[in-house]
């Protein structure tokens, strides 16, 4: 944004807070402009003045359920476009965003009474009609599908996509013709729809196994999308399939370029290697496939035979003891154990080799050679197939999130909206995950769009107002970094003034804590530890000296910890005992400030970032509760609540907080929110 327009936010902010009544109609253009201009986490906050100021208005819903719809947050999106129906039944337009980010949500019966609705009003509407025919493939109503795509292609017989649409749900139905006639028809129409090729690619693999066709095909769609890592996975296979090794791990190693995480282009790539006798490194990618899913027991199998070919049997009977306890019945691991025991010379290796010939002769007698000769089917009945398992279970939804912190269909079709632009999607931003830090008093912060200036604190604006400091005090929990030699000597000088002045005036506890504000500005923080000291001494009811005493102390504890802010626990080169100590000195002056201002919702929000930072969720969810009560706007509280939600594997609670969040101006909520929702 350019200097210019960014001042003109700032004056406009800075209007609308100091205004009790605000130009509803002028806010909600502004916003649609922001909105033209792809700037959707600003045009929400203009949204929100004019709901906060008018929440009977349909219009301002409707616009930021949009804005949300292009953040990925479907559900945000969802409520929104159903307050603004609740207000006004009549925008035909809201229907449609509430069933495409139904429809994302994989509400698809649901979806389709609202296209079904809207299409009462706009009967050609080629968008609506497109994505009413993929909800209704999705729930496999193929009839009513059929006549969808039929209505939508006779009204817009241009649309390569509705072809591409109808190829997927005659695939779906085994129409192989049918499908092939419909992908030549879009490929003709427009030779850059990459959905052709792909569908055309998995025609050639699994109906006429034609490698060479679908290697063409996936080559084309990867020229018109690089950027994808499934693409590569999916032609590294055509690639295995063809016997070219090389090129099959290549594009194994650019998709996890794409996407470091990707399950499947790790296991696969620990296969590939594992196939070329390339040992450590499939041992490197199964023991990375474990960290995320670590009851994927194909590849704790495939590593345990790998460690026992490099000879490391102790890892390698760890691993197959995990198996069998999970798979009592597999006769090969069985066997892989005798073979493990017999090589350390340990007891017990006949009793495992002749379980495994018994269940061999039992399971050969019973079904044939296959399971022996392909374990991966008895493995598979060990791993809960896709769609048994609850996706919200508590305890995978936290496993996802853990992956999360360290480290699909080829043919997905894409919903329609009128406006698809997509521009400043900052949900695709790659970011750190981590919580939002606590709040500080400094001299410094940064303004943004979205935050022009500081936080409000009544007590620093109480002191601010005595001129009794050098500089004005101000509240962020992004601090400033200092770098400038010019301001980094002004505050040198600062601490000269305070020291002369001291030894000459009565000390006062302004005095002190002015001091410590530069020391801590030098990152000086025993220095100022002391001064806020002497500070509470002076005047014991000084609550901004303990809020302060307490990032200070905060502060010089991380700098000698190994400390991460996305809630790991601290390791200091302390010792435990001294570190608990400190803990409880930081904990001791959030308290403090607590019982002296016990409205202060900065102070619950800083006692639940530091709770949370310890790994005490439970006491961390307890603080931004509290944090919210009191301030009910508080967009960093939600944003850390719902960290913490997803850490205890609450999916639905986490992505309400996040969407919340994101509303109230929080940008990483939304990349956060869109990974967990994979």
């Amino acid at each position: 944004m350019s200097r210019n327009l960014f001042l003109l936010v700032i004056i406009f902010f800075a209007t609308i807070r100091t205004n009790a009544q605000i130009n509803t109609d002028q806010v909600l253009q502004i916003g649609q402009n922001a909105m033209y201009f792809e700037d959707y986490v600003l045009s929400i906050q203009y949204f929100n003045q004019v709901i906060a100021a008018k929440p009977y208005l349909a219009q301002p819903y409707f616009f930021r359920a949009i804005a949300k719809y292009n953040l990925d947050d479907f559900k945000g999106a969802e409520n929104d476009a159903t307050m603004a129906i609740e207000r006004n039944p009549f925008i035909t337009d809201a229907y449609e965003v509430r069933g495409v980010a139904r429809q994302n949500l994989g509400r698809d019966s649901l979806a389709i009474e609202d296209y079904r609705h809207a299409l009462t009003l706009l009967p050609e509407n080629k968008g609506i009609l497109y994505n009413m025919a993929m909800a209704q493939e999705s729930i496999k109503d193929y009839d009513n599908a059929e006549k969808s795509f039929e209505r939508l292609l006779k009204s817009h017989p241009g649309f390569d996509g509705g072809y591409i649409g109808r190829a997927k749900m005659r695939l779906e139905k085994k129409d192989t013709l049918g499908a092939s006639a419909d992908i030549d028809k879009a490929l003709k129409l427009n030779k850059n729809n990459v959905n052709g090729y792909l569908l055309r690619a998995d025609i050639a693999i699994n109906r006429n196994k034609d490698y060479k066709q679908a290697l063409s095909d996936m080559d084309e769609a990867i020229r018109l999308q690089p950027k994808f890592a499934g693409y590569f996975i999916n032609r590294a296979f055509i690639r295995y399939r063809l016997d070219d090794y090389f090129g099959a791990m290549s594009d194994y190693d650019y998709a996890l370029q794409l996407d470091p995480s990707n399950f499947v282009a790790l296991y696969n790539r620990a296969l590939l290697r594992m196939e070329v006798h390339d040992y450590n490194k499939a041992i490197d990618d199964f023991s990375q496939v474990l960290k995320m899913r670590p009851q994927e027991y194909r590849a704790l199998y495939n590593r345990a035979i790998l460690y026992r070919e490099i000879g490391d049997m102790q890892n390698a009977l760890k691993d197959i003891d995990r198996v069998i306890e999970a798979i009592p019945n597999f006769a090969l691991a069985y066997y892989l154990r005798f073979d493990i025991k017999h090589s350390l010379g340990m007891r017990g290796a006949q009793t495992d080799l002749d379980k495994s010939i018994a269940m061999a002769k039992k399971q050969k007698a019973k079904e044939g050679l296959e399971n022996l000769i392909n374990p991966s089917r008895l493995l598979d009945k060990a791993t809960p197939a896709e769609g048994t398992v609850n996706p919200d279970s508590e305890e995978l939804v936290a496993q996802q999130f853990s992956t999360l912190l360290t480290v699909s269909d080829n043919a997905s079709m894409e919903q329609e909206y009128n406006n698809k632009s997509i521009r400043g999607k900052v949900q695709d931003h790659s970011s750190t995950i981590e919580l939002e830090p606590m709040f500080t008093v400094t001299y410094y912060t940064s303004p943004t769009e979205l935050k022009p200036t500081g936080d409000y604190l009544r007590e620093v604006d109480d002191l601010n107002r005595t001129n009794a400091l050098r500089y004005v005090l101000q509240v962020t929990n992004h601090e400033y970094a200092l770098t400038d030699a010019d301001e980094i000597n002004r505050h040198f000088q600062s601490i000269e003034y305070y020291n002369s002045y001291l030894s000459t005036h009565t000390p006062r506890a302004i005095d002190y804590f002015g001091r410590a504000m530069d020391q801590l500005t030098l990152r000086n923080y025993p220095a100022a530890i002391a001064d806020l000291d002497k500070a509470i001494a002076v005047a014991p009811d000084f609550t901004v000296a303990y809020f302060m005493r307490a990032i200070a102390r905060r502060c010089q504890l991380r700098g000698h910890s190994d400390t991460s802010s996305s809630g790991s626990s601290y390791t200091s080169e302390l010792g435990v005992a001294t570190q608990k100590v400190e803990l409880q000195k930081v904990m001791d002056d959030i308290d403090k400030v607590i019982e002296l201002s016990p409205s202060m919702a900065i102070a619950y929000y800083n006692k639940g970032v530091l709770f949370a930072e310890m790994r005490d969720f439970t006491s961390a969810l307890r603080s931004f509760n509290k944090a919210i009560e009191l301030k009910p706007n508080f967009g960093e509280a939600y944003y850390n609540r719902g960290f913490v939600y997803f850490q205890l594997g609450n999916r639905q609670a986490g992505s309400a907080d996040l969407s919340k969040a994101g509303e109230l101006g929080i940008v990483p909520s939304y990349n956060l929110l869109k990974r967990m929702s994979r």
